[in-house]
Parts: C-alpha cells; structure tokens; sequence
C-alpha cells in the first residue's frame, strides 16, 4: 500500500487533473488522502448558501472517490498570492511531515491561475528529500482551462512524459465531475464533460490506451 497525496488549489482540480488516477489509486487499496488548499468562507466573500453547498460537493465527492481523509486547509481562494511563502510553506509542511505521502500530485506551476503556482511551490519546498524522504515521486497534473491558459514568456508549456490509463476509470470520473454543478457548464465550455472527456481520449492516444492522464514527472526516487 502507498500513501498519496492529491494537493488541490480548489475543489475540481483534483477531478479535472487526477480523478482517475485517484479512482485507480483507491482500487488499488493505496491510501489516499485529498488536500484542499482554499475554501469558501464568509471573510472572503461568500454566504452562508454557497459555503454549506460547496461543503456539500465536497463530502460527496470525497465520498464518491472513497479518499482516506479529506483536509481543508481553509485559505482564500484567489488570494493565495498574499500570503508570504514562509507562510504558505509552514501549512503544507505541517500537513505533509504527518501524512508521510510516497506519491504527490500538485497542480502545473505555470497554469494560469496565480494559486496554482503557489501551491505547487509551497509544495516543493516542503518535501525536499532531506527533510521529507518518504517522497519518491512527485507529478504536476494538467487542470483544463488553466494549464492551457498559462502564457508566462518564459513558460514552455505542459510537456507530460507521464500517463496513467484511466479506461476503466474515465466514465466515474466524469460523473463524479458533474457533482461539481456551478463549476461546469456545455460545450464548447472547457470545464464541460464533453471537453473533458475528449482530453482524456487525445492523452490515451498518446500513449495508445482509451483514455489517460497526462503528467509532467517533477521528481522520482528509486
């Protein structure tokens, strides 16, 4: 059994980047446990209706991947950026130094969403191998209508040299994204099942299977 752990900007990237692999994880009997960065919460900006819907999504959704544990770290979403990285660092440290994870999926650094890069270099200068060695792997996942949207000039964009068949996993993951009501939306909506399901289907092209999720391998010890 290993220990892996999902870290997740926001409710629906773990869906959107990894929900198969995690699918797939879980049936392997691995111990997952699913790190949510940021929540919805009153200081910033949102009412009492929408914080205990999004509660709800996301105890069903835990449920319905059958994740080990659930964490809420609670920041703002949005606002991670205002944080110092001492800080930022400290949280996911604490979370990581008791989890002991063997496996790590974080989110691109270079998507388009300031979060993202946030979290993943927290991340990353958590589990260095001296402080963290029971880290052998480390994969940055893709997040539809981030990754593809990340421009920065010095970027050269999300080039996976990872794959995870999700065949058997694709149409759970899909339903389990639809769970995610305010989030998702019709074609040609990039957070639409149609769209999702079509990135699935080029990933497994490239690595001849039905359907697949891409990563980039960020770090492995063997």
């Amino acid at each position: 059994m290993k220990r892996i752990l999902i870290v997740a900007p926001h409710a629906d990237d773990e869906t959107l980047g990894c929900g198969g692999s995690i699918l797939k994880h879980v049936e392997q009997g691995d111990d997952v446990t699913w790190l949510l960065a940021t929540n919805m919460s009153i200081s910033s900006g949102f009412n009492e209706k929408q914080i205990r819907d999004r509660e709800e999504v996301i105890q069903q959704v835990a449920g319905r991947f059958k994740v080990s544990r659930t964490i809420d770290l609670g920041l703002p979403p949005a606002k991670l950026d205002t944080f110092s990285k001492s800080e930022l660092i400290q949280l996911f440290s604490e979370k990581i130094k008791i989890l002991q994870p063997d496996v790590i999926y974080v989110p691109f650094r270079n998507d388009a969403h300031s979060d993202h890069e946030c979290v993943f270099d927290a991340v990353l200068a958590s589990i260095k191998p001296f402080r963290c060695p029971s880290v052998c792997r480390v994969l940055a996942y893709e997040t539809i209508s981030e990754t593809d949207y990340g421009f920065k000039p010095e970027d050269t964009g999300f080039k996976p040299n990872a794959y995870v068949d999700i065949s058997q996993h694709l149409q759970k993951k899909l339903e389990i994204l639809q769970l995610y009501g305010t989030e998702i939306d019709e074609f040609p909506f990039p957070r639409s099942i149609k769209a999702v399901e079509a990135l699935a289907r080029v990933r497994g092209s490239q690595c001849n299977r039905k359907a697949a999720e891409a990563f980039m391998l960020i770090r492995e010890i063997t």
